[in-house]
């Protein structure tokens, strides 16, 4: 009986209790991380529907100086030659943004908004990107600043 005595206070591990301090610990730590790594995302695939814009506007003021006129209306879209074109349907490389053309009052001449799309669409924070002729950057989100989320 004594061997086994010795045996069992030989034995070295952890008890319940401190491993269930570090299972609170690392849930602690998840919980913190988590939110900010989704943001992290997020804020990564803006850059694309801000690519886009960039792309498009480009292409505008090109069509523009050979053309004395912008593409205003979403069914004349092909002929900026954007990649990723089907029709009249233009995407982000990726699928995360699609591109949408219009004419606003005061607009400059035209409006480019790219609209997330499938699990960006969940980018409550900024919304859709709109970018105008004259150069002016918004975002759809109630609430959005501007200058946080295009950056």
């Amino acid at each position: 009986m004594t061997e086994t005595v010795k045996q069992s206070r030989g034995m070295r591990g952890f008890t319940l209790l401190e491993l269930m301090v570090v299972v609170a610990i690392v849930g602690i730590l998840a919980g913190i991380a988590w939110p900010s790594y989704q943001e992290y995302v997020l804020r990564g695939n803006r850059s694309e529907g801000m690519a886009l814009l960039s792309d498009a506007a480009a292409r505008q003021e090109r069509y523009f100086a050979q053309n004395n006129s912008y593409i205003t209306s979403q069914s004349d879209i092909a002929k900026l030659a954007l990649p990723h074109t089907s029709g009249t349907t233009v995407s982000s490389p990726t699928g995360k943004y699609r591109l949408t053309v219009s004419k606003v009052a005061n607009d400059g001449g035209y409006t480019l908004t790219a609209a997330p799309q499938g699990a960006q669409a969940n980018d409550t924070r900024c919304g859709s990107f709109t970018l105008d002729a004259v150069g002016r950057r918004g975002v759809s989100a109630a609430g959005a600043k501007v200058a946080e989320c295009w950056r």
